[in-house]
């Protein structure tokens, strides 16, 4: 049997070559490139590890459509045109690929082939080498991709280096607190410096001994501001107030906000901070009575309500769920593949909440996508390109779980050039008697359930903490995951499963942090085999693959009797499962790899989340806004140029890249009335009951104005509630039963009093209206870091 490595190139035939149309539209308009003639695309597949016969076939099946495609074995003739190849980086997943070496498996029913790929782009007519060098830096993100190879390898085989065991950090405990922070620097760590010397003082009299540098990195990891919220724990010490008509409103406000602490803790002693404010809403109408639909739990997964939903006219309890993600920092950066991951990690904490996810909303933020591509500041991705390819990989992503995605609105305003908001929320919704939620108990199981575990992700939790500067776009490539929504689509469908969904105690999703995290947080003793983790490739250590971020994996809490069941239930949906970890009862954290351990530590020491900061805040108050109004003598010309603002104009062209029909649940298209050209308030779908006919439905909908809230951001947050209840009333819905789930985006704010005043602003105009009309805030989600050198986002 011949193994040796097999090339093809797949190119679309003429009247369907849209992408290289498209693209040939975009590198003349944007890289002014007039003499660029046309432009071709292949998709080059190389394989191995299989025999002829199952090569034709796989040609003819799998790589190509005949009646579409145009098929070239082997060779290119590229004699005079100019030619490059792209190629994702090593440890990046290619779901391409991957899938086209599934489908040979099942085509051939023999072992899984080798299948590596590249896109080759050819372009024809006058092309200097200096053109082809502005083409290959505007069009390659070398982030997660680089320029391939044109010659042909002669094995698809890789040799991964075996790595090192981990280190222990030699004189750890006896380092000066230079010393230290020159350590935090070198390595990277998001953690402060006192965080750090607090580290040192416990490894120094608690345990005794100098730590790994797992154990650093995994600390460093679950004290992130994305796993721990340290910004919004920061103790306020003290709030002073500007003189001015809206700082003493706010001043008003903050003065309820501390009445009803005295109502909720009574004497009970409570830190004042962003997230008992976040929360205090909530805590006060549970003790009035008033939010007797709360589904409480000790898992950290959505939202989650108790509703009344009529099936073929009985009544059935379901928990609804919901939960709004943001992708920020990976979608600046990775345009694609971080709004991809934006909604898969949306959907993952309703998932692991053992509830069906049927109905997505967007809402971004941008800069002006038509911004010359020679205006683009250094060390940023082109507005354009950002604004194109998340809308490519967030519809790439919804449409291929099969999730309807029923509002997409994207907000303008110049300062998202800082840095992009990416923000993606979803419903779900599942019969309450399938969810069983139950405390583990020494000798459980953790069953680590999906994809397989690579380099992907690896410090995503700390890098999206960081400030961005001009290096991120070069440095940072490890942080961004890579999707895959049809892995993800199998634990939705295993999760339905009613005998499947009973026999989970806990679930976490392998979000921020990977396996310390997702494992961590299931119990206080665990004892974790990094060895069990399946591994994408070789090659990885134990830190990596502790803190790896790879998608689409959870992790189950089953009983030990129970766990052979829920892995023959895995299998029966093709899904990967291994018993990874047990529950112990000594209130520790294990892992162990290659049989030694390189991390053991307290709960105690996890559970402090760090050094307690603190800090002093000022509210000043908002600038009025001039009034730059001219007198208006055509009314039409007025109209028009209003129309043509980016924040007026209709968002159609973006809308259609998503698919509101999946499921056939839905209930309101984006666009109505007559024409079908006017947008929907907001997105509306019947819950999703497998047997009989139901015509309960849920409603969601958001509210946000950046002008104002960069002005005033106790009255932009105060006037985002307001304009997202009214849109529920407005289709439909009882402002009663609304429950709010908020989405915090800021700038770094250091130590700046005036800075925290923003953030602080914004929460309590958020708390006026839910204390005003008695809706509570049950959820939620703070980003924060949108700061670029002297650039803030709104």
């Amino acid at each position: 049997m011949n193994f040796d490595v097999k090339r093809v190139f797949v190119e679309k035939k003429n009247g369907f070559n849209t992408e290289a149309l498209n693209l040939k539209i975009n590198f003349r308009e944007n890289l002014k490139l007039d003499k660029l003639c046309n432009v071709r695309i292949l998709n080059r597949y190389d394989v191995s590890h299989i025999d002829e016969n199952d090569f034709e076939k796989a040609v003819a099946t799998v790589f190509s459509e005949p009646n579409q495609d145009d098929i070239y074995l082997e060779q290119l003739d590229n004699s005079s045109d100019k030619m490059f190849a792209v190629e994702y980086l090593p440890g990046q997943y290619d779901q391409r690929a991957d899938s086209a070496a599934q489908c040979i498996q099942i085509v051939s029913e023999k072992d899984k082939p080798i299948v590596k790929y590249a896109k080759v782009i050819v372009l024809q007519g006058e092309i200097s080498e200096e053109d082809l060098i502005k083409i290959k830096k505007y069009y390659i993100n070398p982030v997660d991709s680089r320029e391939a190879d044109l010659f042909k390898p002669n094995t698809l085989d890789e040799e991964y280096p075996e790595p090192e065991d981990v280190e222990t950090i030699e004189n750890f405990t006896d380092k000066s607190e230079e010393e230290i922070e020159a350590y935090r620097i070198e390595m990277g760590l998001a953690m402060s410096t006192e965080d750090l010397l607090f580290c040192q003082e416990y490894f120094k009299t608690t345990e005794k001994r100098n730590p790994t540098v797992t154990e650093i990195k995994v600390i460093d990891t679950y004290w992130s501001d994305h796993c721990r919220h340290t910004t919004f724990s920061t103790v306020i010490e003290e709030v002073e107030f500007e003189n001015g008509k809206i700082a003493d409103e706010i001043k008003h406000t903050y003065n309820e906000y501390m009445k009803s602490r005295k109502f909720v803790y009574k004497e009970r002693q409570k830190d004042i901070c962003l997230m008992d404010l976040a929360t205090i809403g909530a805590k006060e109408l549970k003790k009035k009575g008033m939010l007797d639909d709360l589904e409480e739990s000790d898992e950290i997964n959505a939202c989650s309500v108790v509703i009344n939903v009529e099936i073929d006219g009985k009544n059935e309890e379901w928990l609804l769920m919901f939960k709004n993600e943001t992708h920020n920092h990976p979608t600046e950066i990775e345009p694609f593949g971080g709004a991809a991951t934006c909604l898969g990690g949306a959907i993952r904490d309703p998932l692991s909440g053992r509830s069906y996810v049927y109905q997505a909303m967007r809402v971004t933020g941008s800069g002006d996508p038509r911004q010359k591509i020679e205006d683009t500041l250094p060390g940023k991705l082109p507005q354009r390109k950002i604004s194109t390819e998340a809308a490519a990989g967030y519809s790439s992503y919804g449409n291929q779980i099969g999730l309807s995605t029923g509002h997409v609105v994207e907000i303008y305003h110049p300062d998202y050039v800082a840095k992009r908001m990416e923000i993606g929320a979803v419903i779900a919704a599942a019969p309450r008697k399938n969810v069983i939620r139950e405390v583990p108990e020494k000798n459980d199981v953790i069953i680590l359930l999906g994809g397989k575990t690579g380099r992907d992700g690896c410090g995503g939790a700390t890098g999206s903490s960081k400030e961005h500067t001009e290096e991120s776009i070069l440095v940072c490539g490890s942080e961004v995951q890579k999707g895959n929504a049809p892995t993800e689509r199998k634990i939705q469908r295993l999760f339905r499963n009613e005998e499947t969904s009973r026999l989970i105690k806990r679930c976490n999703d392998f979000g921020a942090g990977g396996v310390s995290v997702a494992i961590g947080e299931l119990a206080e003793g665990l004892n974790i085999n990094l060895d069990m983790v399946p591994k994408k490739y070789e090659g990885l250590d134990g830190t990596e693959l502790s803190i790896s971020e790879s998608q689409e994996r959870m992790a189950v809490v089953v009983r030990k009797e129970d766990a052979e069941r829920f892995m023959e239930l895995s299998h029966e949906e093709n899904l990967e499962s291994t018993i990874v970890a047990h529950v112990t009862d000594d209130r520790r954290l294990k892992m162990t790899w290659r049989g030694k351990s390189v991390l053991d530590i307290s709960r105690d020491l996890l559970d402090t989340n760090g050094v307690k900061q603190n800090v002093k805040v000022v509210i000043k108050e908002p600038k009025k806004i001039e009034n730059t109004e001219k007198t208006i003598n055509n009314l039409k010309t007025h109209w028009i140029d209003h129309l043509r603002n980016l924040n007026i104009a209709c968002q159609k062209g973006l809308v259609e890249r998503f698919d509101s029909t999946v499921g056939a649940g839905t209930v309101l298209m984006p666009f109505g009335g007559k024409n079908q050209l006017t947008p929907t308030e907001g997105m509306a779908a019947k819950i999703p009951v497998l047997n009989g006919v139901t015509n309960t439905c849920s409603l969601m909908a958001h509210g946000y104005d950046p002008y104002l809230s960069k002005q005033s951001p106790y009255e932009g947050a105060m006037y985002a509630v307001i304009h997202s209840v009214a849109k529920i009333v407005a289709m439909g819905g009882d402002y009663k039963n609304i429950r709010l789930t908020l989405q915090e985006y800021f700038e770094k704010l250091g130590n700046a009093p005036e800075k925290w005043g923003k953030p602080l602003s914004a929460l309590l105009g958020a708390y006026k209206v839910q204390h005003e009309l008695n809706i509570p805030a049950i959820g939620g989600k703070d980003s924060m870091s949108g700061t670029f050198k002297d650039m803030n986002v709104p």
